[in-house]
C-alpha cells in the first residue's frame, strides 16, 4: 500500500496528491509518470509525475476530475492509501543547454513542467513558462514556477487574467516578432499540444509534446498506447511519452483517445 502524505484541491476539478513512494522518488526523472490504482477493482492509470523529494521518499503527482477513477482519488484524504503506484515509467525528458527554451502548460500540464522548467534552468538554459487556462480560478503553480524561470507568461481563454488567448498564441508571438528559440516543450491536453507544434513548425523550432494515449499497463505489454510517429507506430508508454511535435499523427491519436467514451461514462 502507498500511504497518502497529503491531498490538497488546487483549482477547481484539480487535486494534488503528495505519495509516500521511496523508491519512486530515488529514480524518478523529470518527464516520467507512474501507473496507479485505487483499489483491488480498480483500474489503472496513467499520471505524470509533477515532483517528488527523495529524502521525504515522497512522490507528487496532479491530476483533473473526468472521469471515474480520478473521481475515486478526489474522495481520498491524508492518511488514505493506494493500492497500487508503479513507476516511473517512460523515457525522461531530453535535458541540455539548449540556449532559449519554452516550457509551455495547459490544465495538468501546468503541473507536469516544472520538473523539466528546473532541470532546464540548472542546465543554463533561459527558460519562458507560459501556463494557460480557460479562467483564472483554474491556474495554479504561477510562484512555483517563478522560482525556476527566467520569465512566466499566464494567459487565460476569457481574459480573466494575464493575456487574453492560449499559450499557442503566445509562442506563435514571440517566433513571428523575431524572438529566437531553441526548444518548445508541451504539456497539457491533445488539441493544445497539436496547435503548440503547428505554431513552431514553420520556424523550424523543435517541439517536445508529452502525449497522453489511451494507456493500460505502462510497460509496452498491452499496445493500447501505440501512436504514430513519422508514419511509424510507437508505444508511448516504453518509446514515449515525449515525441517531436512535428512528427506525431494527431488526427489518429485523437480518434484512438475517443474509443471508450460511451463506456467511461456508464462506469462513471
Amino acid at each position: 500500500m502507498y500511504q497518502l502524505v497529503a491531498k490538497e484541491n488546487l483549482a477547481p476539478n484539480f487535486s494534488i496528491l503528495k505519495i509516500e513512494a521511496p523508491e519512486v522518488a530515488r529514480k524518478v526523472q523529470p518527464g516520467q509518470f507512474a501507473i496507479i490504482r485505487t483499489d483491488e477493482k480498480g483500474e489503472r492509470i496513467p499520471l505524470t509525475i509533477t515532483d517528488w523529494d527523495i529524502n521525504e521518499g515522497t512522490v507528487t503527482v496532479i491530476f483533473l476530475d473526468v472521469g471515474r477513477t480520478t473521481h475515486k482519488l478526489t474522495q481520498l484524504q491524508a492518511g488514505d492509501s493506494l493500492i497500487n503506484f508503479v513507476g516511473p515509467l517512460g523515457m525522461p525528458t531530453e535535458i541540455n543547454n539548449f540556449g532559449r527554451v519554452v516550457c509551455a502548460g495547459g490544465c495538468y500540464g501546468i503541473g507536469s513542467i516544472l520538473p523539466e522548467v528546473r532541470a532546464l534552468k540548472e542546465k543554463g538554459n533561459e527558460v519562458i513558462a507560459i501556463i494557460e487556462a480557460r479562467h483564472k480560478s483554474l491556474l495554479y503553480w504561477q510562484n512555483r514556477l517563478e522560482q525556476f524561470s527566467d520569465r512566466v507568461i499566464v494567459t487565460t481563454g476569457d481574459g480573466s487574467y494575464g493575456y487574453k488567448g492560449w499559450a499557442p498564441d503566445q509562442i506563435k508571438e514571440m517566433l513571428e516578432g523575431g524572438v529566437k528559440l531553441d526548444r518548445v516543450f508541451a504539456h497539457g491536453c491533445t488539441f493544445m499540444m497539436m496547435l503548440c507544434s503547428e505554431a513552431t513548425k514553420p520556424f523550424g523550432v523543435k517541439t517536445i509534446v508529452s502525449l497522453n494515449p489511451i494507456m493500460v499497463d505502462g510497460t509496452g505489454m498491452c499496445g493500447a498506447c501505440r501512436v504514430s510517429i513519422n508514419g511509424e507506430t510507437k508505444f508511448a508508454c516504453v518509446d514515449g511519452p515525449n515525441f517531436d511535435g512535428h512528427e506525431v499523427d494527431w488526427d489518429l491519436l485523437m480518434h484512438r483517445q475517443h474509443s471508450y467514451l460511451d463506456e467511461e461514462k456508464e462506469s462513471l
